[in-house]
């Protein structure tokens, strides 16, 4: 009896101790069976690259948490409509991140080029900048492939800075994402164009509308990632008031376009070499130095100058400081889109070769119901599209962990069965082998169980 108290004792001990392990432990999406898939133009048919998704290993100390991932999405990627002749391919990384990070009380730490932070599917976070700028000596674009480097050579900042989001939407994929050599990564909000309440790129026509998650004005964002100063990065949504009060609302950048028809000087008055005048070709958002910062002393929804705000979140009740991926009320990405011009915290995460210190590996608790689990029908968008000959299956939530999916007919047979892979949005049945008639789609796993009766005609 004795030894069983002490049994009882200690799995109540460990219980407690795993439920309060850090999000940035606990929050990564692992996975070390499903491969990834990419696009290329012109066919709608995603084809397997044989990569693991998401991230492979979960370890940490007393202090870090150490990551092991591809860099690579379970959603597909591709195809890239600018030229750009390169396509995603395996990181075989590892990225340390602190576990308690810490204010920076000196000199602000810029954001650079390449990565800033990691999303929690392993896929790297750049900042706006795409390592093209305004040569002002020669009134011309420098810098990127086929150009004249920029003064001070790569990765020097100058007086005008093009943003990527801007002048290189044509080379994103579907879930607004590209490669810069082999690591795909996202400069922004990584939902699916389609998906936006405004549509500013067609490329979703022809390829899977799919992403990491998707914006839901009715629920708290999802984590999406860390920057490299170790705080977190939400979404687009969060608690209007820094206390966790207020409903949910669109959480909104501090930055907003400047006055200008010239480009003379910077939002803070100092005078630098001319960039060139605010037209179609160069229009006003073009380059970073474009926006100034505007302070919203009474509304709590606006974001500092780092794009963040110290508040409670669903994984941090007790509050923290988070990054936002800043959105307009149509969905469109707003500058400065995920962290920056600036870190918040000390930068203390990094990319490294080996684990250098003894660590415990995070094996994710695949028993219980989680924190997803209050899932509704209203959480999942089943189309039928007869045109097409598919049927498809749109989450309008985070998928956290896997989910099923099975085809039955009307006389209770299973037809076809699929999955939403963590990581994901989107899923579909093809139609063209099926008789017209009356079908349910089961959708489950062990935090949701729901069906949608539907009528598929030919």
């Amino acid at each position: 009896m004795f030894k069983q108290i002490i049994l009882l004792s200690l799995l109540f001990i460990s219980h407690i101790a795993f439920s309060q392990l850090n999000p940035a432990i606990t929050k990564w999406l692992q996975n070390t069976t499903v491969t990834g898939n990419y696009y290329v133009s012109g066919n709608s048919t995603a084809i397997s690259n044989g990569i693991l998704v998401n991230c492979q290993e979960v370890s940490y100390s007393a202090n870090s948490v150490y990551v092991k991932t591809n860099g690579i999405p379970a959603y597909a990627v591709g195809p890239y409509l600018d030229g750009n002749p390169n396509q995603a391919g395996s990181q075989n990384a590892i990225f340390k991140f602190p576990l308690n990070p810490s204010k920076n009380t000196g000199a602000l730490t810029a954001t650079s080029g390449g990565n800033i932070g990691v999303f929690i599917n392993g896929v790297a976070m750049f900042d706006y900048r795409d390592g093209v700028a305004w040569n002002t000596s020669t009134n011309s674009l420098c810098g990127g492939p086929g150009r004249t480097p920029c003064p001070g050579g790569m990765g020097a900042t100058q007086a005008w800075n093009r943003d990527a989001v801007i002048a290189e939407r044509a080379g994103f994929d579907c879930a607004k994402g590209h490669p810069a050599g082999t690591n795909y990564h996202h400069h922004q909000n990584p939902s699916a164009f389609k998906l936006d309440l405004n549509v500013v790129s067609n490329i979703c026509n022809l390829y899977d509308a799919d992403g990491l998650y998707t914006i839901n004005s009715a629920q708290h964002s999802p984590l999406i990632g860390f920057a490299y100063d170790g705080y977190p990065v939400y979404g687009a949504y969060g608690y209007a008031n820094n206390d966790g009060t207020g409903g949910i609302t669109r959480i909104k950048s501090g930055y907003q376009l400047r006055n200008i028809t010239v480009r003379t000087h910077h939002a803070n008055g100092t005078d630098v070499g001319d960039g060139p005048v605010v037209n179609n070709t160069y229009p006003l958002g073009y380059f970073r130095e474009d926006y100034e910062w505007v302070s919203h002393p009474n509304d709590q929804s606006y974001l500092d100058v780092h794009n963040g705000r110290f508040c409670v979140t669903p994984e941090y009740p007790n509050g923290i400081y988070c990054y936002f991926a800043t959105v307009d009320e149509k969905h469109n990405s707003t500058y400065p889109y995920l962290v920056g011009p600036t870190y918040y915290g000390n930068v203390i995460a990094s990319k490294v070769t080996n684990i250098n210190e003894s660590v415990t590996k995070y094996t994710p608790n695949t028993t219980s119901i989680g924190e997803q689990g209050n899932f509704n029908k209203s959480n999942f968008k089943v189309i039928v599209n007869s045109t097409a000959e598919l049927i498809a299956i749109q989450a309008t939530h985070f998928i956290e962990k896997e989910v099923n999916l099975e085809l039955i007919d009307i006389h209770g047979h299973l037809i076809k069965t699929n999955k939403i892979h963590q990581g994901q949005t989107l899923s579909y049945f093809p139609t063209e082998d099926l008789y017209a008639g009356t079908y349910i789609l089961k959708i489950f796993n062990r935090e949701v169980n729901e069906s949608h009766k539907f009528i598929l005609t030919k």
